[in-house]
């Protein structure tokens, strides 16, 4: 699937990588890792089995396409972090990095190694001193992007973390209308609100804080983020409590997904913050089983993005997504099948909206790497327009 049309649709996951240690070559070295813990942690189809929970049935070719993913494309969105992954450092220090990895991405992409979404996690605007840091790195790195690059291209995103009011997009709407205003197209720069603060779930008056967000955004969010951690201590949940799975983030993410419902707006699901304690089998698979079980959590609950913070989670991510993809294949493109023929499938009848649903899943199939177009269009009879375009979305 060509860049330009990977456009179209959203990631399955972004990459956190602290902004001191992006480099030109940090999309190779974390496949590469990726792929070397499969050949010694997990070489064969009963290994995906017990590392990942795939089942039996489908792990040969989970192992596969699997290790073409890691092969071709490991990354989807790379986010240069400088806000928690990163800490606190001297303006000049902050200045510094903010160069650095603006040009170690334009490399990438004059290398051919960029990935279809990349961008940066800035502060937060907590107080003055934050938000004037904020925006000078935005600024700095996105100088730096275009005098390296010769412009931005598709698919740059800007994290905004622990937001807390609408003020707080309102301000930073303004701050990216002012950036633009100098070098860029109006409306170019867009972003994604992370939430991590039990108001950025719930105003105090009781109503979701999502629509309030999107009206403040000016047209420019793109998505929202659940901060599990962040979340999860903010309601004074213990140390051990704080997990994507826990009930108190399925309340999140169910509120931010009815809110969000038919507003193009998707959602991107936490992280995990287990990763292998050394290089030994029984560790890596172990942390594996954590984040491949946390993975199939967010996809049985509708939200098929999240975001990861170490290379193992690259094999571990597109493992659980493709288990958990394929063992439904042979009946949703039988079932496609027969709709387009006018029949009707033993046992079945189907109903738009089912069929809606069934397109979708094809659809996350092919653009997760699960199965290649060409041949999920031979396998459904669709046409590409057909498979590819999701005309149920509202934007």
């Amino acid at each position: 699937m060509t860049l330009e049309r990977l456009h179209a649709f959203p990631p399955h996951q972004t990459l956190y990588v602290p902004a001191d240690r992006v480099t030109s070559s940090t999309i190779a070295e974390s496949g590469a890792e990726a792929l070397r813990l499969i050949e010694a942690h997990a070489a064969d189809a009963d290994g995906f089995v017990d590392a990942f929970g795939v089942p039996a049935e489908v792990a040969e070719r989970t192992r596969k396409r699997t290790v073409a993913k890691l092969e071709r494309g490991p990354v989807e969105d790379l986010r240069v972090d400088f806000e928690d992954g990163y800490g606190v450092t001297p303006d000049d220090e902050e200045d510094r990095h903010a160069d650095m990895a603006a040009r170690a991405i334009a490399d990438m992409r004059a290398i051919g190694m960029a990935p279809p979404w990349f961008g940066l996690r800035v502060k937060s605007f907590d107080d003055q001193t934050l938000e004037a840091r904020s925006v000078r790195t935005l600024e700095r790195f996105v100088s730096t992007m275009i005098e390296a690059a010769g412009g931005l291209w598709d698919g740059f995103l800007i994290t905004f973390p622990k937001v807390t009011t609408p003020a707080q997009v309102q301000r930073f709407a303004a701050a990216l209308g002012d950036l633009e205003s100098t070098r860029l197209r109006r409306g170019s720069l867009r972003f994604e609100v992370q939430v991590e603060t039990p108001r950025a779930v719930l105003g105090a008056d009781g109503v979701a804080a999502a629509g309030r967000f999107l009206e403040a955004g000016d047209g420019r969010i793109t998505a929202m983020h659940l901060g599990v951690f962040d979340y999860t201590a903010a309601l004074g949940l213990m140390p051990w409590e704080q997990r994507l799975d826990h009930p108190a983030n399925d309340f999140a993410r169910e509120t931010l997904q009815v809110a969000l419902a038919g507003t193009g707006v998707r959602i991107s699901d936490g992280s995990t913050n287990v990763v292998p304690a050394s290089d030994r089998t029984e560790d890596v698979r172990a942390a594996w089983r954590v984040h491949a079980a946390h993975v199939r959590h967010s996809l049985t609950r509708g939200f098929y993005q999240g975001w990861d913070l170490h290379p193992s989670h690259l094999a571990s991510r597109y493992a659980a997504i493709y288990g958990w993809l394929l063992p439904h294949l042979d009946e949703a493109t039988e079932r496609v099948r027969a709709w387009r023929e006018g029949a009707t499938p033993d046992g079945v009848l189907d109903e738009p909206a089912t069929i809606a649903s069934l397109l979708r899943y094809l659809r996350l199939v092919v653009t997760s790497g699960a199965v290649e177009e060409a041949e999920m269009l031979r396998a459904t009879g669709l046409e590409r327009d057909q498979l590819l375009v999701d005309r149920t979305r509202t934007r």
